[in-house]
């Protein structure tokens, strides 16, 4: 059909391609009544030029339909079928002039199955050959054949437009049907990257969970455990205080977790504000708290990402810092932004060198979903600090009153 002819959905092509047969009986139909109702020439020509244009009949139905409905269909066949069917109708256009009704039947036909060029080339052949030969055979008057000249060419004119023109809208609708599918594809594709990220982004959320809720709180119970074996025969007073400590980190590990599961806001910040969180938090671990900076509710987003920074930093601490080590927990609120850091005494450590285990790289991953950013200053007998910041979005920033 055209030098970049795209794929086309051949059912719907040949449930509606009835209506392209229906056009050419009716077209042949039309000719063959003009052919034999005109004057001239005599019975005999137009009874043979009837009878050679019934031949165009076989020839479309039991070769060229198939060639026009076929998809993607072979170029050798679709030339052989429109070459023959000129040939068929040059003679009986020549011998009458009103057979070139049938050009109406056979140009689209050449748009249809052949590449642009051979397309104008066949319909060139048809409009202007059955003139020439018309003229030379029957030598009619001057008029006439310019008349029929004029026909000729505007009826070539008519047809390069119009074919030219569906030509190239059809291959507009078959490149925009490749997109389509095209954009198909790629949303399929997207929904699945994107579900397939949905559900690593959630594993690493649960992780990260589980790492600064669950995975600490059975840490510090397993402590205490080893801590009320070792004084369970020299130090009774001792060994009881830290079974209470372990049943409270025990109910906070089940409230924890039942929070986790109904994806509630965490334990500590049920009811209460961050400031008051950090306070229970910082008891558990025997730290001290300061607060500075006008206190106010934040996005429960950033609440949480402060409350589990300073759980993992004193979890750290308990278990890195050492014996005799203490901690410091500040909170500031300023007009943009929300700091925190847990510094404490402990032996420090090198933080250029890799370190395994899951906490610093969770900490500072929290940090930057809320585009804050965690950072570790710490060094071999100067104890550790870390310092969160989280920014505050515009919306919340308390507007300063113009005296």
């Amino acid at each position: 059909m055209s030098d970049a002819a795209g794929p086309r959905d051949s059912n719907i092509w040949q449930r509606t391609f009835r209506i392209w047969d229906a056009y050419f009986a009716v077209v042949w139909a039309a000719t063959l009544v003009f052919v034999l109702g005109t004057a001239e020439p005599g019975w005999p020509i137009r009874l043979t030029t009837a009878g050679l244009l019934l031949l165009l009949v076989p020839w479309y139905v039991w070769f060229g339909r198939a060639v026009l409905t076929e998809e993607g269909a072979d170029d050798r066949r679709a030339l052989i079928y429109v070459s023959g069917a000129i040939v068929l109708f040059l003679a009986p256009g020549v011998l009458v002039g009103e057979t070139r009704l049938m050009t109406f039947a056979l140009i689209p036909q050449c748009f249809i199955c052949l590449r642009m060029r051979r397309a104008l080339v066949a319909v060139t052949v048809i409009n202007i050959a059955p003139v020439a030969g018309w003229a030379l055979l029957w030598r009619p008057s001057s008029q006439d054949v310019f008349y029929n000249s004029v026909f000729a060419v505007v009826t070539l004119v008519f047809s390069v437009a119009m074919g030219s023109w569906t030509v190239r809208i059809i291959e507009q609708s078959l490149e925009r049907a490749d997109l389509i599918a095209e954009l198909d594809a790629r949303r399929e594709e997207v929904a699945r990257l994107s579900a397939e990220r949905g559900a690593l982004t959630e594993r690493e959320r649960m992780s990260r969970e589980i790492h600064d809720t669950l995975a600490q709180g059975f840490t510090s119970v397993l402590m205490l455990v080893q801590a009320v074996d070792a004084e369970l025969e020299r130090d009774v007073p001792a060994a009881r205080r830290h079974l209470e400590l372990m049943e409270a980190t025990a109910r906070q590990n089940l409230a924890e977790a039942r929070a986790l599961v109904a994806g509630r806001a965490p334990a500590d910040l049920a009811g209460g504000s961050l400031p008051d969180a950090l306070r229970r938090l910082a008891a558990r671990h025997e730290a001290e708290v300061s607060v500075t900076g006008d206190v106010r509710p934040l996005p429960p987003g950033l609440e949480v990402v402060a409350l589990r920074s300073c759980q993992e930093a004193l979890a750290n601490v308990r278990k890195h810092a050492g014996p005799g080590a203490s901690a410091t927990v500040a909170l500031a609120y300023a007009a943009g932004s929300l700091s925190l850091a847990v510094r404490d005494t402990g032996c420090g450590f090198d933080p250029a060198l890799p370190r395994p285990g899951y906490g610093l790289r969770g900490l500072r991953a929290r940090a930057a979903e809320v585009s804050g950013t965690a950072e570790v200053a710490s060094g071999p007998g100067h104890g550790t600090t870390v310092t969160v910041l989280l920014p505050i979005p515009e919306l919340l920033i308390p507007e300063r009153t113009v005296l």
